[in-house]
């Protein structure tokens, strides 16, 4: 008997835990566990239990809550059921009660009132700075959960893909260093169970979706850790995989229907051609295989187009967004998703919430292709995702390939960045595009850059000043590197040094950093505390002008103020040719130096340094 939500807050329990002492084993499980009052997406009860898919079942509590409807799954152990709550229903505990001849089985139901203002919840836009980082390797707040009892794979810190033991209570613990660094939304990959034998700690292979990993803590310690987030003036968004679950999900051993998951007489894996979505020439064949395969052998691929599978997803969203209190949604491997249902599930969460931003993961070098998936584009196919923002790889790309190199040869450098630049009347929105140099799946920044610092600072400025809405991963601040490049993900996602106990240094603290790490986190801090007041860099518009001798100049204005960003990649000195700017920097007199607060008048004799900077405001 799932006995969760009697006398707590909804969601205060471990999803699907055990029966009372004495209590009718009927009910193991319902999902959601909890619902609210006022909402707007519609309830459907998944309910698991050994053989009750041919009982009859009813509510009881306040007849303002019913049955609407009950579904039988092809396993003879789950039914699906369209539960009707009134406008005016009472909050409270209710019952779920399953008949089957002469046995009965009862289980509460807590319906709790609707935070006021919910579906206006404010989200992430281009004022904030996400700071994306992974749980497991940011910092061990409690080490007597680095393993437990009832998963699978335990602690073990010197394993590059191994569980670390960081944890909710670390996140916590360390939301003012966030803060100070100048970051407004924190962003933690996955906190959800992830119960495979090994490489769990990334938690993209979901196990339960309504139960907080207990080696990160409980839903509780996550509810608590966003609300203290929210006092510290961060937004927090939930990284959330709807493609696919782990083969240790708890449905894996019993599926509600044969479909619920694709299956296939031998394991086959996606093509990963996701332009098979749009290719007016691409085969049914290739789309079949590039949104049906499997991601890795322990991720099975969901199926979208069964529409309890879709439902589920749906609510699913709805619940850690209304439970937690949520900021915004990360979408993992979006276009592995089957484009149809999943459009109808963003489209399902923005009519709860029509402020939410979601975020989705399409990840392509290609602009054309990446603008596809995004909402409100005028696709030929007449295709809308209905996904407000995605994270522009384009950009990323170019980046890393430029600062990278000390090339002026035609066509690489800071020509690459502008080229990327120039094809933005692609985009439907830019303001919705989330631009990084890094993330927990890409090469660390400081390895690319050759832990170069000046590099360094010119990849945050850019970060700092360009379209979009800025991501920093973890560490970049400081410009971590790998602790060894041959293994990958294990190498790159390289723990936070004070993060555990026993660590020798401390980089938290101001006292604890030292020489270049130092020196960037100074940088960073004072380079994004000062754009969370621009509203010229938040919303003000672009203009570029060609590259020369690898450098890259562009304005951010408005009508009332202008920045002027000049960034020199080359080897040697370079001179501002600022007459080259008149159309836009006639009438800018005397500005102010971002960087160093100093006030500067800008002409043609002006000289930035190698691998340097110059970011200059003016009013208009």
């Amino acid at each position: 008997m799932t006995h969760a939500t009697a006398d707590k807050f909804p969601g205060e329990h471990p999803s699907g835990s055990a029966p009372e002492a004495g209590a009718p084993c009927g009910i193991s499980r319902i999902e959601p566990p909890s619902w609210w009052t006022g909402m707007q997406t519609p309830l459907q009860l998944l309910v698991a239990g050994e053989g009750i898919r041919d009982c009859d079942v009813r509510i009881e509590g306040d007849p303002r809550v019913k049955v609407a409807a009950v579904h039988r799954a092809e396993s003879p152990n789950y039914l699906f059921v369209d539960v009707a709550i009134a406008p005016d229903a009472v909050p409270g505990r209710y019952e779920i009660v399953l008949s089957d001849g002469g046995r009965v089985y009862r289980a509460p139901y807590r319906i709790a009132p609707r935070r006021k203002a919910s579906a206006e919840r404010e989200s992430f836009s281009t004022a904030d700075l996400i700071y994306l980082l992974m749980p497991d390797r940011f910092a061990d707040g409690n080490p007597s959960t680095d393993s437990t009892p009832d998963t699978r794979e335990k602690a073990d810190r010197a394993a590059l893909f191994g569980r670390h033991g960081g944890d909710i209570r670390g996140m916590r613990e360390h939301l003012d260093y966030i803060a100070a660094l100048g970051a407004t939304v924190l962003w933690p990959t996955p906190l959800l169970l992830d119960d495979q034998p090994e490489g769990s700690y990334h938690g993209y292979a979901c196990a339960d979706h309504y139960r907080i990993d207990p080696r990160f803590g409980t839903n509780e310690e996550y509810r608590g850790m966003v609300a203290a987030a929210h006092e510290k003036g961060l937004k927090v968004i939930m990284d959330v995989v709807t493609n696919h679950c782990g083969t240790a999900h708890w449905w894996m051993r019993d599926l509600p229907f044969a479909d619920w998951i694709h299956q296939f007489p031998e394991y086959t894996g996606t093509n990963h051609r996701f332009s098979t979505n749009m290719d007016p020439h691409a085969s049914e064949y290739d789309l079949h295989l590039q949104e049906s395969g499997w991601f890795v052998p322990s991720m099975p691929d969901m199926n979208l187009d069964n529409p309890y599978v879709l439902r589920y997803f749906e609510q699913w969203a709805v619940w850690w967004v209304e439970y937690a209190d949520l900021d915004g949604l990360r979408v993992d491997t979006y276009p592995y998703n089957e484009k149809g249902p999943m459009s109808r599930w963003c489209a399902a969460v923005r009519r709860e919430y029509p402020k939410l931003n979601i975020v989705g993961e399409c990840w392509t070098a290609s602009i054309p292709q990446l603008a596809y998936w995004q909402g409100g584009n005028a696709n030929r196919d007449g295709f809308d995702s209905h996904l407000p923002s995605v994270m522009d790889f384009p950009l990323q790309e170019a980046l890393c390939r430029a600062l990278a190199s000390g090339s002026s040869r035609p066509g690489e450098g800071m020509v690459r960045v502008y080229d990327c630049l120039s094809h933005d009347f692609v985009y439907h929105d830019l303001s919705k595009l989330v631009i990084f140099v890094g993330n927990h799946d890409t090469e660390r920044i400081g390895d690319l850059l050759r832990r170069d610092p000046r590099r360094m600072k010119l990849a945050l400025t850019l970060l700092a000043t360009l379209r979009g809405i800025p991501q920093l991963f973890a560490g970049d601040e400081m410009m971590f590197t790998s602790k060894d490049r041959s293994q990958g993900h294990g190498g790159l996602r390289v723990d936070f040094p004070g993060g555990w106990a026993s660590d020798e240094r401390n980089l938290f603290p101001a006292e604890g950093r030292t020489g270049v790490e130092k020196e960037l986190f100074e940088f960073t801090r004072r380079l994004f505390q000062w754009r969370r007041g621009k509203s010229v860099i938040h919303h003000g518009r672009t203009m570029h002008f060609f590259p020369q001798d690898n450098t890259y100049a562009f304005f951010r204005y408005d009508d009332a103020e202008a920045v002027f960003v000049f960034i020199n990649n080359a080897r040697g000195k370079r001179r501002i040719p600022w007459s080259h700017y008149a159309e836009i920097a006639r009438g800018l007199r005397e500005g102010r130096n971002v960087l160093t607060g100093e006030p500067v008048t800008l002409s043609d004799a002006t000289v930035v340094g190698p691998r340097q900077a110059l970011v200059v405001e003016f009013r208009r």
